[in-house]
């Protein structure tokens, strides 16, 4: 800018002494040429035409140096405000002519290739090149780049990288803009460009928040959902597939009750209102049905979405404890049995031995008493009844030495149903068996099925109604024998059947609930599963399953 201002000085130095000299060679030159030339008549006319001639032609020089100077001031002051606005920009700004030679640049472009003190005007990028050895290379770079835009002929956006003496690089978007005359000549190119390092950063580090996040969401071993603040479920894991067995496309866009038991649907609002509330994780568990009808459990987690200080929904996970509940259950099933069987050890011990004395002082009263037959004999079957529920009490009382042999489980069902075959016909019910021709053979205690089988099917004829049959079924699967016990009874409440082997928990006037607790502790020492399914009023139907051979015989 002051280099400008000093070259106008000198222009304007030299117009007014072209200006001086000029007038003094007029005055002179046209004085001695009207003397010599003109004759005296007509001397004063020209003297006074050459005045008036002066006048014009100095009137006229003035105004147009008047002019000049006005739109001079106007270029300047455009000028000023150009290299003001420019410099206040945070990008890059150059301005070339047609050539490729640098007309101006602000103040962040010069410190950018370290051009601060440097006479660019005019000069290409490659003489530029000369003042900068870090830049070197860059400079010559952008004339191959500015080669490009010229020959594309319209507007052209690239990304630029350029090192920085720190050892870092910066990221330039870089806009370039051809100007050409009307007659499709190179007039000027304009340069402008954007430092997005630190954009390009964060977009790096958005992406890969983003891919964690996914990786997250999808990979997730829990179902992980999201919700919006009226229940809406927006999203939700492909492990959600594999937990629920629904598909997460047909769920998306559902409201959570849709996937809730009815018993939960007037607490979802609440819910909903505790998690925006508290804004923290809110932990519950809940039963949901799985595609296949079954109950799965699942321990949630939810906490609120907050953007920008704005709750806009809700993510949490379900972590799948079925599984873990049902060996909660079994182990406090097992505890429980323990400290049965700590009781029973010492409670049937002390009431057999008198249990014997009585018996026998019964039977010899029989015998001298003809006279009470009647409630000799009651009072021999109660005692019978009390020595069977103590033999049921050591069976839990002690350790069982088992001695597994091959039995056939035809037989066995077959001698269990001749058994129970009287007590069916007092209840009216009739016993069905569906039975492979061939026999199935299994490693077994069979006294103990026998007491297994009799415990299941006699609680099923006294379940049934009078009239109505009870089946049983066997079938072979792999390496396992399933045997089904079904009766048209009056079925079990669901609150009566999560309770089913609980010691002393039984639904019968006279039973003592061990009668279950045994079946179940018969199944678990041949290693096999016992499973009741049954609904009010429907029926009920047990499936045992058991191993055909037993890989460890030797202590239950």
């Amino acid at each position: 800018m002051k280099e400008l201002e000093i070259s106008m000085q000198k222009q304007k130095l030299k117009l007014v002494l072209f200006y001086f000299l000029g007038s003094l060679i007029w005055i002179y030159g046209s004085n001695y040429l009207i003397e010599t030339f003109v004759p005296t008549s007509l001397i004063w006319i020209i003297e006074r035409s050459k005045e008036v001639l002066y006048i014009l032609i100095t009137g006229g020089f003035i105004y147009f140096f008047i002019n000049k100077t006005n739109e001079l001031s106007v270029s300047r002051e455009d000028q000023k405000r150009l290299s003001t606005l420019i410099n206040a920009m945070v990008d890059f700004v150059n301005f070339k002519d047609g050539e490729g030679r640098w007309i101006e640049a602000n103040n962040f472009g010069l410190q950018l290739f370290q051009l601060e003190h440097v006479d660019y005007r005019g000069k290409k990028d490659s003489e530029l090149a000369e003042y900068t050895d870090f830049y070197a290379d860059a400079l010559r770079y952008c004339e191959t780049s500015d080669e490009e835009a010229w020959k594309n002929g319209d507007i052209i956006r690239i990304e630029e990288v350029l090192p920085v003496p720190d050892g870092t690089t910066k990221t330039f978007d870089t806009i370039k803009v051809p100007l050409f005359n009307p007659d499709g000549s190179r007039q000027g190119l304009v340069i402008i460009g954007r430092d997005i390092t630190e954009k390009k950063k964060m977009a790096r580090e958005l992406l890969v928040s983003q891919q964690q996040y996914k990786s997250l969401f999808e990979y997730s071993p829990d179902i992980v959902y999201l919700m919006d603040l009226k229940g809406n479920i927006t999203n939700l894991n492909p492990h959600f597939e594999v937990i629920t067995g629904f598909n997460k496309d047909d769920i998306i866009g559902k409201n959570v009750k849709s996937l809730l038991p009815k018993k939960y649907h007037e607490q979802v609002n609440h819910f909903i209102a505790s998690v925006v509330e508290e804004v923290k994780p809110v932990m519950y568990e809940i039963k949901i049905p799985h595609a296949n009808g079954e109950m799965i459990t699942l321990q949630c987690t939810s906490l609120p979405i907050n953007i920008e200080g704005a709750i806009t929904g809700i993510i949490g996970y379900g972590r799948d404890v079925t599984t873990l509940r049902k060996t909660e259950e079994r182990l406090r099933r097992t505890e429980k049995l323990s400290v049965v069987g700590e009781l029973s050890a010492s409670v049937a011990h002390e009431i057999r031995n008198p249990l014997t004395s009585l018996k026998g002082f019964v039977q010899l009263l029989q015998m001298e008493d003809k006279k009470y037959q009647y409630y000799y004999q009651i009072m021999l079957d109660e005692l019978d009844r009390i020595n069977h529920i103590v033999g049921e009490l050591l069976l839990l009382a002690k350790p069982q030495v088992l001695k597994f042999t091959n039995a056939d489980i035809h037989k066995l069902l077959k001698d269990v149903i001749s058994l129970l075959s009287t007590e069916a016909s007092l209840y009216n019910i009739q016993i069905n068996s569906n039975f492979p021709k061939e026999p199935l053979i299994l490693e077994c205690e069979a006294n103990q099925l026998k007491q297994l089988f009799i415990n299941i099917i006699k609680n099923a004829i006294e379940a049934s109604q009078q009239g109505k049959s009870v089946t049983i079924s066997v079938e072979q699967a792999v390496e396992k024998i399933c045997i089904t016990i079904k009766d048209s009874g009056c079925g079990i409440s669901q609150e009566r059947l999560e309770k089913i082997g609980e010691p002393f928990y039984s639904s019968k006037e006279k039973g003592t609930g061990l009668g279950l607790t045994v079946s179940y502790k018969i199944v678990q020492s041949h290693k096999g599963t016992i499973h009741f399914d049954s609904q009010k009023n429907l029926g009920t139907t047990v499936s045992i399953v058991l191993p055909i051979k037993q890989h460890n015989n030797k202590k239950n």
